[in-house]
């Protein structure tokens, strides 16, 4: 056998080639390890050191107590003590006192994400005869607690305050039905839009109906109020402004769209409507001028989920249906689209929280959930699933917390996403000259 090392060679014989013995990966070979002295040096007991006696033993244990324990025996190291707290006020200072005086001034102070979002809705509620059509507008939530919704021909009021259930209207013909629902923002009236293309209004107090406006040619799908002016849209592919205090209520049309207009929403100044239709263009109009400001055509589908933004004026929450399925962000004083995010199946409907900058989006095919996205980064917060097929609408209770959802599975699922709001002074109460004007027709 031979051996290399560096520029020489050897060569050996074989007795000692099989003598030696090579180990590789610097493991080392138990030939040459004592075994006897290894294990005594492992059990034997340790010498103490030189010139530590028990008088000099004592001495150290004595001056270590003092230096850890302040001279007190049976005292644990590192035990808590809690601070003495003055007396303020004639009562002693409680536990949120204790961590207030203990936090130090330099620890930055943050807002704390507790709110809990849950999976499953708090109620469920049967909706039979609710009709699975994407470009009508059924469900709607009042300032007084009361949630409308249409079921096939008829109106039904359940009062979410003591469960109680009302029918308010019916809708006459055999080939009629309602198609839009709409509380006026402060008082009793609804408007009711219905496949026979009428804009009916009802007094929900007295049960009776105190106006019946026409004008379109077709079904009215979709329903926005602007203090006493209502907006209609229609298959017709107009938009029709109501002003119902007066007779002759119809004072202007609104021509922008060349198929069924499916989302109307006015901003909260009442300066600004937008409207979206079949033709996948979304209008934004100002309120006195009857051609559109802006005409934005990013949506490549139908475009009823319109959301104009609480906490920033200007701001509009658009969503597309199957083919785009996309949120758009805008600003309407520009027409500038500021950002927009894909949610990989046909948007339903938007609501904003009334606190945070948070978006509620529903969703139809594929998916049929809620998704909670935060604004402006539009990260998912959360997603709600369990109704079966498409969430068509939503609506949102007067706290601000609990949002209804209404889907093509016949059922109303009541779900807490938002936080509450917070509670604003009451103006003095003004009587209602609309109401009282109407109620007496």
């Amino acid at each position: 056998m031979q051996l290399q090392t560096g520029s020489t060679m050897r060569q050996q014989s074989p007795a000692s080639a099989k003598k030696q013995k090579l180990h590789d990966r610097f493991i080392p070979a138990r030939c040459g390890i004592d075994f006897d002295v290894s294990h005594l040096n492992l059990t034997k007991e340790n010498k103490p050191p030189e010139g530590a006696d028990e008088r000099e033993r004592k001495e150290y244990e004595e001056l270590l107590a003092q230096g850890l324990f302040d001279g007190q025996e049976h005292k644990k190291v590192l035990n808590f003590t809690p601070r003495k707290i003055p007396n303020v006020g004639g009562f002693q200072k409680g536990l949120r006192e204790v961590y207030t005086v203990n936090r130090t001034a330099s620890a930055p102070t943050r807002r704390a994400n507790r709110r809990y979002i849950s999976q499953n809705p708090e109620r469920i509620l049967d909706a039979p005869e609710l009709m699975d059509d994407f470009y009508l507008n059924l469900l709607d939530w009042n300032q007084d607690n009361i949630l409308a919704v249409a079921l096939g021909q008829t109106v039904y009021l359940w009062n979410a305050t003591n469960g109680n259930i009302q029918e308010l209207m019916q809708a006459s013909g055999t080939d009629n039905y309602i198609t839009s629902i709409s509380w006026i923002q402060r008082g009793k009236f609804i408007a009711v839009g219905t496949n026979a293309a009428e804009v009916q209004l009802w007094d929900t107090e007295r049960l009776k109906q105190v106006r019946n406006m026409k004008g379109h040619l077709a079904r009215v799908g979709a329903l926005a109020w602007n203090d006493y002016l209502v907006s209609s849209g229609s298959r017709d592919s107009l938009i029709f402004n109501h002003d119902v205090r007066i007779a002759n209520h119809h004072i202007s049309t609104l021509e922008g769209h060349r198929q069924e207009v499916c989302g109307l929403k006015w901003c909260a100044d009442g300066r600004q409507l937008a409207s979206g239709g079949n033709d996948n263009l979304l209008n934004i109009w100002d309120v006195a001028r009857s051609t559109p400001r802006y005409t934005l055509d990013n949506h490549q589908a139908a475009v009823k989920a319109l959301a104009w933004c609480p906490f920033q004026r200007n701001l509009l929450a658009s969503g597309g249906g199957t083919a785009d399925r996309n949120i758009c962000y805008w600003n309407t004083s520009t027409g500038t689209l500021l950002n927009s995010v894909d949610t990989k199946s046909q948007v339903c409907s938007l609501l904003w929280s009334k606190r945070d900058k948070e978006l509620l989006s529903s969703h139809g095919f594929s998916h049929n959930q809620l998704i909670l996205w935060k604004y402006p980064s539009m990260v998912k917060l959360a997603e709600l699933e369990g109704h079966s097929s498409r969430v068509l609408h939503l609506a949102q209770s007067p706290d601000g917390t609990t949002i209804v959802s209404a889907a093509a599975d016949e059922t109303l699922r009541f779900w807490r996403v938002f936080g509450p709001c917070e509670k604003k002074k009451d103006k003095e109460d003004q009587p209602n000259k609309l109401y009282n004007s109407l109620r007496l027709r």
